[in-house]
């Protein structure tokens, strides 16, 4: 069976940097293993809830070093309790919509301008217009990309098409031929 040990937030001196939330989160350590066992905290809510590194990975399917990577782009900006990094709620609302883009083709550098529109006014305006104008974008540049598979795709096929006659031409021509050896050599079997 492991040992544990439990830290409470506040024993690494955060009170003045982190709202008292962060003050109650208990960690707990294995000292058996180098990663951080999953973390909760008393309170039920899922915004007070905190998840470690570990625990998003999973979840989005991502490695440590994927979530480090979207930190050092400057897309999450999770706490720290000594040398253990902790997400919040927004950090995994962030990271579902920097996946959610990603997987729908927008850069690192569009995905961080988006995000860091948030707030930018009081109504989200500004985000939400030039996410829109990112959107179209995008729709575009994956249309003039279909035409260009399509005309692709279309240009295979006609290829194809002429290969596959040129191949039965071929087929009927070896096998007149062999035919036709066939039939020269029984000829020769017979006047011998």
């Amino acid at each position: 069976m492991h040992k544990t040990k439990r830290f409470l937030a506040g024993s690494y001196s955060l009170h003045t940097r982190f709202p008292p939330a962060w003050r109650l989160l208990k960690l707990t350590l294995t000292y058996a293993s180098p990663t951080v066992v999953p973390m909760t905290d008393s309170a039920p809510s899922d915004r007070s809830r905190f998840y470690s590194v570990a625990e998003l990975a999973n979840e989005f399917s991502l490695t440590s070093q994927g979530i480090r990577f979207y930190e050092e782009s400057g897309l999450i900006a999770p706490a720290r309790v000594g040398r253990t990094r902790v997400f919040n709620y927004q950090d995994r609302a962030r990271l579902i919509l920097i996946q959610r883009l990603r997987g729908l083709g927008f850069s690192i550098d569009a995905i961080r301008e988006y995000l860091n529109l948030y707030k930018a006014d009081a109504t989200g305006a500004t985000q939400y217009r030039r996410g829109l104008e990112r959107i179209t974008e995008r729709i575009r540049e994956l249309e003039s990309k279909r035409r260009d598979l399509d005309e692709t795709l279309a240009g295979l096929r006609a290829l194809e098409r002429e290969a596959k006659e040129r191949l039965d031409r071929a087929l009927i021509e070896d096998n007149k031929t062999q035919r036709s050896k066939n039939n020269n050599g029984k000829r020769d079997l017979r006047t011998s």
